[in-house]
Formats: structure tokens, sequence, C-alpha cells
């Protein structure tokens, strides 16, 4: 199996996979069939048999799938049991947000490490873990072995906290600054999440349902 060949869609689509069936396991759902699947994620059966065949398969003709089974087989593919260390840099309202309710743990990472360069707030703790000085970055990950960084920081700070982590072995983040942190550092592995297009997706798909709703209006 070359993962290589594997589409970015359909990787995209397995955290979705994993979530609903641990909700089936949750219900105690044993088996589910690839069209039951499909329903579930609002998609086709041929989908969801062809995403899962790029890793092998996994099921039976008539049979369906272990939801037990096929739960663990995704989070292996995934890396949820990786444990990898992950520091969080910037623990303002989004990034104390992320910090006390986020499972890391159930997605594959430990959280080890908060920093921020507000003195007011070092040395609070969120969920047991101390805000250290953000000058005190590069010991800390130096002495951990972080393995990623989560980035909650302004981007006029980003390039300066990404450089220093870059020279410190840190090459994943979870990018919620603006920064295009690939532009500099094109063989990093980053997930950028810009709430603002999220919302602004959003928005065209409500005005395109106000389009759509007019031009029926005006067909009638």
């Amino acid at each position: 199996m070359n993962k290589d060949n594997i589409s970015k869609s359909v990787i995209r689509r397995l955290p979705r996979y994993y979530r609903f069936l641990t909700e089936l396991e949750e219900n105690n759902t044993e088996r589910v069939s690839s069209g039951k699947l499909a329903e579930i994620m609002r998609t086709t059966a041929s989908q969801v048999r062809q995403d899962l065949n790029c890793f092998g398969g996994f099921g039976h003709q008539g049979y369906g799938y272990s939801v037990s089974k096929l739960k663990f087989e995704i989070a292996k593919i995934l890396g949820l049991n990786n444990n990898f260390k992950a520091i969080l840099v910037g623990a303002g309202h989004i990034g104390t947000a992320i910090a006390a309710h986020m499972n890391f743990e159930k997605l594959g990472f430990n959280l080890v490490g908060i920093f921020d360069n507000n003195k007011e707030i070092i040395g609070n703790k969120i969920n047991e873990l101390e805000i250290l000085n953000e000058q005190d970055i590069e010991v800390f990950c130096e002495s951990n072995d972080i393995d990623a960084a989560f980035l909650c920081i302004p981007k006029s700070s980003a390039f300066e906290i990404v450089q220093r982590l870059y020279d410190c072995g840190v090459k994943n983040f979870w990018n919620f600054t603006h920064y295009y942190i690939q532009g500099d550092y094109p063989e990093a592995t980053v997930e950028n999440v810009h709430l603002s297009d999220i919302l602004m997706t959003l928005c065209y798909s409500m005005n395109e349902a106000i389009d759509n709703a007019d031009a029926e209006e005006n067909d009638e």
C-alpha cells in the first residue's frame, strides 16, 4: 500500500469516520454496513468502500465492518496512539479554550507545556499545566523532545516564534495565526486554522441559499 498516492480528501475524511464509529461503539453497535456508514457520513456506499480500500479494506462483502476493529484500524492509520509531545504558545482566549477543553490524549497528542509573554498570566495554571514564560521555550523544547507546537498568537509574533521553534527541531504546527509557515519552511508539516475563512464560507453558503430561494420564487 503506497500512502503517497492517497488523496488529501480521503485523509481528511478519516477523522469523521473515526468520530462516527466512536458514536456507534458508544451505542453498542457491533457491525455496520458500507451503506449505513455512507448514510451517516452523508456520502455513498461506493465512496466509503473506495476510501477504506485505500488502506486495505477491513470489511467483508455481505458482512460489513466490525465497528471496534474499523475504529482501531483508523486510529492506527491516523497515528492516534503516538502520544506526540506538544506545546501551546499563546494563552489568550483561543489558546486557553483549546488547552482547557481539547482531549489531546484521545487525539494523538500529549500537551506538556503552555507559554505566553503576558506577565500577568505567567504562573497561572490551565488543567494543572503552569503557563510558562515564552522566553524559556528553547530550554523546554530541547529538554522535553517536543514534536509539535500549537500556535495561538498574533501573526505579528508568529514569524519569530516559528523560527525559534524550528531551530529547536520543532517542525510540526497547528497554526491559528495568519502567518503562512509553509512559505518560509516548505518542509514543515502544518495544519492551518483560519476561523474567519470558515465563517466567510458559512456566509457564502447562506448567501447562496438566499439567491437560490429568490431564483425559485422568480421562476414561479
